[in-house]
């Protein structure tokens, strides 16, 4: 049986999520009603008036709006919920009906992004935010209904109940984001376009997949020629242009531990394409501020024959591929 994408962004964060206790729910959760029942085509919004409602897993992945209630059947003390988005999305949490004893140590945070095996999503290199501003803790907050909201189309919740009966409401709200930064795709096939205008920040497209990254189209200031610079050749690359697309590949989520494929400082108007037999595979845009940088590609999923090829290109053997 073939396994949906959001499926397997699921399991690749169990497989990460080993540090934080949480694979020891991944039965109870298969026992209960299955993997792919997470991503169940129930949760689909039927009409404009349709609120979808069920309950929150100890460890459980969302990607749609609605509420979701959590209530402890037994002491929980250490779980997680990851929430994505489309790419153009951001996404607002609200905590309703709080029923928890913070004296005792219970607790729910909020995140802008994802932690995995101590690993952020994005980097703190690229989200516009201090560390300590993208907690959100409801145990800290003095206003009755604590609120969230991501700066990309990741956001995460973890919380620890140890009284039984205790429990919460999660609340979740996609909303429209014009110019979409730090994304992480749910799909190993597709075509984005990234936009940067006039800002100084990074932009990551991080794909968690094996995938071939086609460079359709990029435009960097009043940059004039074509330049493809692989990092292993030339390891100072473009990053003193302050302007540039760069190409990663590694088995995190954190964009500032993965290795450098190549990187690209000059526009383009036609191809270029890389194989990146990573777990994880980024696109990442770096800009100055001085320009409105723009970059257009299109990726699809690495076929498993494909994969010694690669190795022997010597771009990407840093990467563990079975």
């Amino acid at each position: 049986m073939s396994v949906s994408p959001r499926t397997q962004i699921f399991l690749f964060l169990i497989s990460l999520s080993s540090r934080m206790a949480l694979s020891r729910y991944i039965e109870d959760i298969e026992a209960a009603e299955g993997v792919n029942s997470l991503f169940s085509l129930d949760q689909k919004r039927e009409s404009e008036d349709f609120v979808f409602r069920r309950s929150l897993r100890c460890l459980d992945m969302l990607a749609t709006d609605g509420y979701f209630t959590f209530v402890a059947s037994q002491p929980q003390p250490a779980c997680a919920a990851f929430v994505i988005a489309e790419p153009s999305e951001v996404i607002s949490l609200e905590l309703f009906d709080v029923n928890i004893d913070c004296s005792a140590g219970d607790f729910i945070k909020m995140f802008d992004g994802w932690v995995l095996k101590g690993e952020k999503f994005p980097s703190s290199h690229d989200h516009p935010l201090p560390l300590h501003q993208r907690y959100t803790d409801h145990c800290s907050s003095t206003e009755p209904g604590t609120t969230s909201r991501s700066s990309q189309n990741v956001a995460m919740v973890f919380f620890r109940i140890q009284n039984p009966n205790s429990g919460f409401t999660l609340i979740i709200k996609k909303l429209h984001n014009p110019f979409p930064c730090n994304i992480m795709s749910q799909s190993p096939e597709g075509t984005f376009t990234m936009v940067m205008p006039h800002q100084r920040r990074n932009c990551s497209f991080s794909i968690i997949y094996p995938v071939e990254i086609q460079l359709t189209e990029l435009s960097l200031g009043q940059a004039k020629s074509n330049e493809l610079s692989i990092q292993r050749q030339i390891w100072s690359g473009c990053s003193g242009s302050g302007d540039y697309v760069e190409l990663l590949g590694g088995n995190g989520v954190d964009t500032s531990k993965m290795f450098p494929v190549a990187d690209l400082c000059f526009s383009l108007s036609g191809l270029a394409q890389m194989k990146i037999g990573c777990d994880n595979s980024v696109v990442r845009l770096v800009s100055s501020g001085n320009y409105i940088n723009r970059v257009s590609f299109q990726y699809c999923l690495l076929e498993r024959n494909e994969l010694p090829k690669i190795r022997e290109n010597s771009l990407d053997n840093f990467c563990t591929v079975e």
